[in-house]
């Protein structure tokens, strides 16, 4: 398992920076993360089609979004009203997908810029508990809106004003 990086850089060195390795900035930080494995990227994806099926709505696997506070976070899946651009200033929903090597960014870190740029939901994945948790905003504070595992594979979810999407997540981990 790869750590993180945390590397000092202005933001004019990191817009200047090629997209690959996978960076956020953070406070003056490059924070470079490993390459997510096969898995990892493919729970993402089919997460991205299944708000991209949502009029309106555009899904992506990736994106830069730009936060309050000079930060850029990567999440690995969202969806938008904005398709187009170098950074999504206003995702409707973001996931993570956790991994060993960003589980703390992703659960400690990352949630309360998430919910200070006004973003409606927070997805979070964990493979290894085989679950999904769909987080609301609520008065700048995240609110349990569904969770998913084993137990309880499939459901719906409403995308605020943008419509429902059913979440069936054994198909995400397993098909």
């Amino acid at each position: 398992m790869e750590a993180l990086q945390r590397i000092p850089m202005s933001w004019e060195e990191y817009l200047a920076t090629p997209e690959h390795p996978r960076h956020e900035w953070v406070d003056g930080m490059a924070v470079v993360s490993p390459d997510p494995v096969w898995r990892h990227e493919r729970v993402a994806r089919k997460l991205a089609n299944l708000f991209d099926a949502v009029d309106g709505l555009y899904g992506s696997s990736g994106g830069n979004v730009k936060l309050p506070e000079n930060r850029v976070r990567i999440p690995d899946a969202l969806a938008t009203t904005q398709p187009e651009g170098l950074f999504i200033e206003q995702p409707v929903l973001v996931v993570e997908v956790l991994s060993p090597s960003t589980r703390s960014e992703d659960l400690v870190r990352k949630p309360p810029e998430y919910a200070a740029a006004g973003i409606e939901q927070y997805w979070i994945v964990d493979p290894a508990q085989r679950s999904l948790e769909v987080k609301q905003l609520v008065d700048g504070r995240w609110v349990g809106l569904a969770r998913f595992d084993d137990l309880t594979p499939v459901g719906e979810v409403a995308i605020g004003d943008h419509g429902v999407v059913v979440v069936n997540l054994l198909d995400l981990l397993d098909g």
